[in-house]
């Protein structure tokens, strides 16, 4: 069986931070959220990364964040292009934003092959219990039934929302073995009390989410299998959305997944994590981000610098 890889979805970081260059550190030693996912990955056994960026973005990508990595993992790239859409559909006029996170994972199937990989965004620090138990998970044994099958780490609801505003959440239900049955996205998701609150109409009116409930953060086990039915969903999600939103619509890796879960093609077993999740939706979160960096190196949890 191959050795688990690590995806890390990196097309946006540029347009997120107005560049490379402008991406704040929030370790004492010009550390970025992406070298503690990449730390962490490579202590939970993964020796290969494949960075998933645009072309525009790669000279600046390997000067501030690949030729320093590559140091301690295998590195490859593959790249998200907004022309790389199924035979027979062409790019609607006006049209610059990408696909979205399935179609940017698609890009990589040429260097991941059919083996099992990990995936995660580029700047969610997720805490390194998530890459352990997804390591195990993902070198374990599958059974041969024919159907997909993944995992996703699940963060509790009150470890993922900021002080600082609202957030977007994928709510997740799962059966009495821990499979996933269903994602809700909630787009507006506050901290509210020991848990969690949404709002489906703009903040008229509030829904308690409870302590301990789990959220989807982007952070998926898969295999090769994932690349055909992907493939074969992306046509039938152009002719859903293209008439609705042409110029935005996205082909996102939750929605993928659902699809898939409905359809009967995959099971995905919830591995939640103990870890409290940190970013950077707003700029007044990075302090707080900083301030957690800082308690994980004195407590011993991570070497000063980083890559000593």
């Amino acid at each position: 069986m191959e050795k688990p890889a690590l995806v890390i979805l990196a097309a946006g970081l540029g347009s997120r931070y107005g560049g490379l260059k402008q991406i704040d550190p929030v370790g004492e030693h010009g550390e970025l959220i992406i070298d503690y996912s990449i730390y962490d990955a490579v202590k939970a056994g993964f020796e290969k990364v494949v960075f998933i960026i645009t072309h525009a973005l790669r000279d600046d990508f390997m000067e501030v964040i690949g030729d320093r990595i590559k140091k301690y993992a295998a590195t490859e790239y593959a790249y998200q292009d907004i022309n790389d859409i199924p035979a027979g559909y062409s790019l609607p006029e006006g049209r610059t934003k990408p696909w979205g996170t399935t179609q940017a994972l698609l890009s990589a199937r040429p260097v991941l092959g059919e083996g099992p990989f990990a995936v995660i965004n580029a700047d969610d620090f997720y805490g390194a219990s998530a890459y352990r138990t997804i390591y195990e998970w993902l070198s374990a044994p599958r059974p041969s039934d024919g159907k997909s099958h993944y995992a996703m780490v699940g963060y509790r609801i009150e470890n993922t929302v900021t002080d600082s505003g609202t957030v977007a959440r994928g709510i997740c239900a799962s059966d009495e073995n821990g499979y996933l049955t269903s994602i809700v996205e909630r787009t507006q998701v506050e901290k509210y009390g020991l848990g969690a609150r949404y709002s489906e109409d703009k903040g008229a009116t509030w829904n308690p989410i409870s302590p301990g409930t789990l959220v989807s953060m982007n952070f998926w086990g898969l295999d090769g299998k994932f690349f055909d039915t992907a493939e074969r969903d992306f046509p039938p999600f152009l002719d859903a959305n293209l008439p609705l939103n042409p110029l935005k619509c996205e082909y996102l890796l939750p929605s993928e997944v659902g699809t898939q879960l409905r359809a009967g093609d995959c099971d995905v077993k919830v591995l939640e994590s103990p870890d409290a999740w940190h970013g950077i939706t707003y700029r007044e979160d990075r302090p707080g981000v900083m301030k957690a960096v800082k308690e994980l190196h004195a407590l011993g949890v991570y070497p000063k610098p980083l890559w000593n």
